[in-house]
């Protein structure tokens, strides 16, 4: 197992975030976390990537237990997340967003500027992932004029060039066009394969993608785990389907929306 969760809970003062969360994350496997606004999604996936600690429970990455650390440490030792630099660095060109992330990884961020101008190595493999994420032609737009899918695919393509072992990804379609959601995920998982990334764990609202994509779904309500299983598993799940949709009388329109869309894509 690469990545656990253990009995974790944590309270924003008064409200309960998660309530003895457990999970086990295998190698290997795409996992999505999906439930309704509230459910703990993202406070889980903060605190499994160091950004919050648990006021409980333990977090063991290949058996170490790693709670609490912070999200640098942990991309050394091979975790990592979504950076979002597009954020931070909105005037950076796509090129040096993706160094920006390699200098990180490297620990070079004491002279950060200086690596993004000077740094040979830095700039090949900034190179390297840009043609991997379909970047290449545009490595010198500026990350905040550029469309929101390439923004997405740059933010996956910046989390990306740290090299992890595994990559917690926090609704990497959010805001896009489905055919856009379609192409960033097929491109997540060829580079995937190519960098050599174990496993992903990822929070999605998008059903078609998250059965589309997973080896395993959890879902979550009211920050406990209310379903853990295969795709085939969790589709017919009356009580998950309902919870994550939000009406009862979609379950059986959800089902023939998920027939179709696998027609569509035989």
């Amino acid at each position: 197992m690469i990545l656990e969760a253990i009995n974790i809970s944590k309270y924003y003062g008064e409200f309960c975030a998660l309530k003895d969360v457990s999970i086990g994350i295998d190698e290997g496997e795409f996992v999505s976390v999906i439930g309704p606004n509230g459910a703990g999604k993202t406070t889980l996936i903060n605190v499994l990537t160091g950004f919050l600690k648990p006021d409980a429970g333990q977090v063991n990455f290949r058996g170490k237990d790693i709670a609490g650390k912070g999200p640098e440490e942990l991309s050394t030792m091979g975790i990592a997340r979504s950076f979002q630099l597009v954020h931070i660095f909105p005037e950076l060109s796509l090129i040096n967003t993706i160094k920006v992330a390699i200098i990180s990884r490297q620990a070079k961020g004491m002279r950060l500027f200086a690596s993004l101008a000077r740094d040979k190595e830095v700039h090949e493999q900034a190179l390297e992932v840009a043609e991997l994420f379909g970047l290449a032609d545009l490595l010198e737009e500026t990350a905040k004029n550029c469309p929101q899918g390439i923004k997405k695919l740059l933010d996956v393509a910046s989390a990306f060039a740290l090299h992890p072992e595994i990559i917690l990804l926090d609704e990497p379609t959010s805001g896009v066009s489905t055919s856009d959601k379609n192409k960033i995920m097929q491109v997540l998982v060829d580079a995937s394969k190519k960098i050599g990334i174990k496993t992903v764990l990822q929070v999605e609202h998008d059903m078609d993608i998250v059965f589309s994509y997973s080896d395993r779904i959890i879902a979550m309500q009211q920050g406990k785990v209310l379903a853990d299983g295969s795709p085939a598993e969790v589709e017919k799940n009356e009580e998950v389907i309902c919870t994550v949709v939000g009406q009862k009388e979609c379950f059986q329109t959800f089902n023939r929306i998920m027939s179709m869309n696998r027609e569509e894509r035989a």
